[in-house]
């Protein structure tokens, strides 16, 4: 089907931002780094160049008006394939029709699939056999990553175009626009207050498609009246859920963004972080988990009792539920972010479990040893081992590795918090009970 044809049909009954779609280059409002004055993609399209490509941009940044504008500008004919809507096998239609537009009249098919990430990767595969052989352009349009969620051997014969929000101005000039378009609102509200559009243009977060959409239902609320006011643009966008996919990149997106918050002693970010997730609707057992590990990882013994918070938090989350359950979730971010941080125990298990994995099983020293049978005894199970009790504050000069590991040291403490602590009293058990022995190679590293 044609898009552009069909678009002319019924188009009074169509959404506000479906009628005010751009037809040309000179129509569409940002992605200036794709389409400004000498950028690539304006210059693919002005060469009629394009060839097959990805758009990967979050809901209402143009993916595909910017599809239907390059099928415009190349004479091309657009044929609109969704991914939800329609199956693999209607392709082998398309590609027919496609390869009689090329001979009879000398026309390329542009192909649009939207969401082009709905077919799994297997699915993808038909569309390679028509794209090397030049039957169709393809053009998809993904709100996903698609280096995790293209088949590698499409992604490898497309380009990738990465769209951005629209910044507020933008949705600015597209909201004065359908004030002023007969295709929009054009004569019906000449005295709309700027705020209102302000303010509707930043609670859009980059998205057109809600931001004209919102503007129509405020209109129909404003009916009789000379103005949409800012009061109606509330009443017509209610509460907007926020771009958060918990299956896909902004999930992974968010959380990481969290975690590095915390970590960088940023209790402001990581509340602004938390609440992000709390307000999309994240299992706030996935935000406490990741909290306890972090509490171990980053924290570590700078503070233990990080630790003790993280642990109390799931277990308060347990018993009283959300929405009361934020309350201990920003507890527990605060202390986290404001808290000494180290990396020590991390590191230490890492470097230990490197070494076990290099050395293998190397036998316990004879002084270690558990000896319960007499066998044993006799063999020397048990011999030299002193007991720490039995000298002054509990230290001995005894070693506990293995006797071809001996010296190694997997931990290194930082000097921050309680670690604090806890080096002074192994300087002062080293000093006066061990004999002196240096690190070996990178062991003694502390990495940070």
């Amino acid at each position: 089907m044609d898009l552009f044809d069909a678009a002319t049909k019924g188009s009074g009954h169509a959404p506000l931002a479906e009628r005010l779609r751009p037809r040309t280059l000179e129509e569409m409002v940002g992605q200036q780094h794709l389409l400004g004055p000498g950028k690539i993609l304006r210059t693919l399209i002005e060469a009629d160049q394009v060839a097959s490509v990805i758009f990967w941009g979050p809901p209402g940044t143009g993916k595909t008006t910017l599809g239907q504008v390059i099928a415009g500008s190349t004479n091309s004919r657009f044929v609109f394939f969704s991914a939800v809507l329609q199956g693999i096998k209607e392709i082998r239609d398309i590609v027919r029709q496609a390869r009689e537009e090329r001979a009879y009249h000398n026309r390329k098919t542009l192909l649009f699939v939207d969401e082009i990430h709905r077919f799994n990767k297997a699915q993808q595969d038909a569309f390679l056999p028509y794209v090397e052989r030049g039957d169709i352009i393809l053009i998809g349009a993904t709100t996903e990553n698609p280096s995790f969620e293209v088949n590698a051997a499409l992604l490898s014969r497309s380009r990738v175009f990465v769209l951005q929000p629209l910044a507020a101005e933008d949705i600015k000039l597209l909201l004065q626009r359908a004030l002023a378009d007969p295709r929009g609102l054009a004569g019906r509200f000449p005295a709309t207050e700027d705020d209102a559009l302000e303010f509707l243009a930043g609670q859009a977060h980059g998205d057109a498609r809600v931001a004209l959409n919102t503007l129509e239902i405020a209109a129909t609320l404003s009916t009789g009246q000379d103005a949409i006011r800012i009061g109606a643009v509330r009443e017509a966008l209610q509460k907007r859920g926020l771009l958060y996919d918990k299956g896909a990149e902004e999930h992974y997106n968010v959380i990481s963004a969290f975690i590095k918050s915390l970590r960088g002693s940023d209790p402001d970010a990581a509340i602004y972080w938390l609440a992000r997730m709390i307000e999309a609707g994240e299992d706030p057992l996935f935000i406490i988990r990741r909290m306890i590990i972090f509490a171990a990882e980053d924290v570590g013994n700078a503070d233990p009792r990080g630790l003790q918070l993280a642990v109390a938090t799931q277990q308060a989350l347990h018993f009283i539920g959300m929405p009361e359950g934020r309350i201990p979730l920003a507890q527990a971010a605060v202390y986290l972010a404001c808290a000494p941080k180290s990396n020590a125990a991390y590191l230490a298990i890492d470097r230990a479990l490197a070494e076990v994995r290099r050395s293998g099983a190397l036998p316990v020293p004879l002084h270690l040893r558990n000896a319960p049978t007499g066998l044993m005894k006799e063999l020397g199970y048990g011999d030299g081992y002193q007991y720490p009790h039995d000298h002054p504050d509990a230290l001995v000069a005894q070693h506990y590795l293995p006797d071809a590991l001996r010296g190694r040291r997997f931990v290194a403490l930082n000097q921050r918090g309680y670690e604090q602590r806890m080096g002074e009293f192994l300087n002062r058990q080293q000093a006066s009970s061990r004999p002196a022995t240096s690190a070996q190679g990178d062991d003694s590293e502390t990495g940070k």
